[in-house]
């Protein structure tokens, strides 16, 4: 997640043809746009991975031992069969692990051989660090381990704390040998948990996002590339096997300079991780004055990184957007709305082709970064708000989980064809329109949100009278937000208030309806999001 500090750098009435069989949600106005998609179920396909899907990140490593912090974990790992998860935190005090001030505690009645045997592994304390790893894998969920922050009593600067609630230190160690030791040890002794044939499974990230305020070294990237350097060459010693990489960056920045340091200082490196979000500036990740709108920007940052890395000395090596969203800020109008059906939608169908996963930021508002949650809808990254209350978000996601893995190339940047493993077709088609308002306060919904969009689809070569699936997200579907306004919006909602919210929040259920002469026409509403599927 970002900083405050970072962000101040920047800142018709239509006439359907009679052989379609015709869907509506809204009704539809004078203004409604038309569009008719032609879709041919043999067409030649091109791999659609659901890199989207892969990882997601979450508040800082201690939230993970709360039971919601579980129960939401299981929540998404249902609607999206997620492999992974990141967050920041690992190293920090509340986790335990280092305090070189330890020692074992000798009782009375114990021989000086019965404390060597029963002491404990000195300076380091793996509790918590099993408890958070072994949670997330009895889950079916791996550790996308950040390596991150500096516990206090190995930090060169004690006062080098974030601006965040839970003030972790951000400063390089004060000696580069306790943390090549600490890294040698925490690596050493999940390889003994686990067993290597798992943790070679997973991704260790070296820190979070080094370019901004997350770190304290002066200068900022060559201390960086030091704390990198130490890092993966301590992982590959405890295992080559083991996959390291950084350099974690905000705004999609250093990929070039990281990997060309890479290779002149022969540092070793499996994967480039990076960072954007949907309203950071050009000035700041493209390095231009455009004005790119917030559903063209992680886009345009992840092919620019895509070809960083192309026209480097290693072409081939995965690109990991590890932290993504619409919003780095806390928007109700972005991150809590239906909004984000067609933002995603749209983001997943850019990026194809140009990163092998992206991280979305993050899957639940058990989250502590500006203090403790005031209210259940305050624009959170999560997909679930406190209280275990499904956001639109959540079904966006899994509604875009049905997609299949073989894409059908469309003309359209509103539509997305795929095929299934069992030939089936699910099509996402969207309506994108603006967030109704920025910024931290609420704008509820205009009484006129725009124009409607009608999409005719033909399909070739399906059963012309095919039985059909059809989900939707809008402003009447899956919106838990309608039922929250309509309470007014209460801070802190009645226990009667959140079962019902939880209800409104889930998935509306999926109509049924079939093909005519393999037509359907489909009326979809501003913000919405609609997916199709074959039987």
């Amino acid at each position: 997640m970002k900083s405050i500090s970072r962000r101040l750098l920047s800142v018709g009435s239509a006439i359907l043809l009679s052989a379609c069989i015709c869907i509506s949600s809204p009704a539809q106005s004078s203004t409604s746009q038309m569009t008719t998609l032609r879709i041919d179920a043999k067409a030649a396909t091109t791999p659609f991975p659901h890199f989207w899907e892969q990882t997601f990140g979450s508040g800082r490593a201690i939230l993970s031992l709360r039971q919601d912090y579980r129960e939401d974990l299981r929540t998404v790992k249902q609607a999206t069969d997620f492999k992974s998860v990141r967050f920041h935190g690992i190293f920090m005090d509340d986790v335990g692990l280092y305090d070189p001030d330890r020692r074992p505690i000798k009782f009375a009645q114990m021989t000086n051989a019965d404390v060597a045997a029963n002491s404990d592994s000195g300076i380091y304390n793996f509790s918590y660090v099993d408890q958070i790893y072994d949670g997330l894998l009895a889950n079916g969920i791996r550790p996308f381990v950040e390596l991150s922050f500096m516990p206090k009593k190995m930090a060169s600067d004690p006062n080098a704390l974030h601006a965040f609630w839970y003030k972790q230190n951000v400063s390089p160690p004060k000696d580069y040998k306790l943390w090549d030791d600490m890294i040698t040890a925490f690596v050493e002794h999940l390889v003994a948990r686990y067993g290597i044939d798992e943790v070679a499974q997973w991704d260790f990230e070296v820190w979070n996002e080094p370019n901004i305020d997350f770190w304290a070294g002066n200068p900022k990237q060559p201390t960086y590339f030091e704390l990198y350097d130490h890092t993966a060459r301590a992982i590959k010693k405890v295992n080559a096997r083991l996959r390291v990489g950084g350099p974690s960056t905000a705004q999609a920045a250093w990929v070039a300079d990281f990997l060309a340091h890479c290779k002149k200082d022969n540092v070793p490196v499996d994967f480039v991780s990076t960072h954007v979000y949907g309203n950071d500036t050009a000035k700041n990740v493209l390095g231009t004055d455009e004005d790119v709108p917030r559903d063209h920007m992680v886009a345009r940052a992840v092919k620019m990184v895509h070809d960083e890395i192309l026209a480097s000395p290693y072409p081939k090596i995965p690109l990991i957007m590890s932290e993504y969203n619409a919003s780095y800020a806390n928007e109700p109008d972005v991150t809590d709305s239906v909004y984000m059906g067609p933002w995603l939608a749209s983001n997943i169908s850019q990026c194809d082709g140009l990163t092998q996963s992206m991280s979305y930021w993050s899957f639940s508002d058990v989250f502590e970064e500006q203090g403790v949650v005031r209210t259940p809808f305050y624009g959170g990254f999560g997909l679930i708000a406190e209280d275990d209350i499904p956001k639109p978000s959540l079904n966006a996601f899994a509604m875009l989980h049905r997609l299949g893995d073989r894409r059908i190339k469309l003309d359209s940047d509103s539509a997305l064809a795929t095929r299934r493993e069992d030939g089936s077709l699910a099509i996402a088609l969207w309506n994108y329109a603006a967030p109704y308002g920025s910024g931290p306060a609420y704008t509820p919904p205009p009484t006129d949100p725009g124009p409607s969009k009608i999409f005719t689809v033909k399909l070739e070569h399906v059963s012309p009278n095919a039985p059909i699936e059809i989900w939707r997200l809008d402003a009447d579907h899956g919106n838990v937000i309608k039922t929250y306004d309509a309470m007014g919006r209460p801070a802190f909602p009645t226990r009667d208030q959140v079962a019902k919210l939880r209800e409104a929040g889930k998935a509306s259920p999926p109509e049924s309806s079939s093909l005519k002469n393999g037509n359907l026409t489909i009326t979809i509403p501003p913000q919405g999001l609609v997916l199709i599927t074959t039987r």
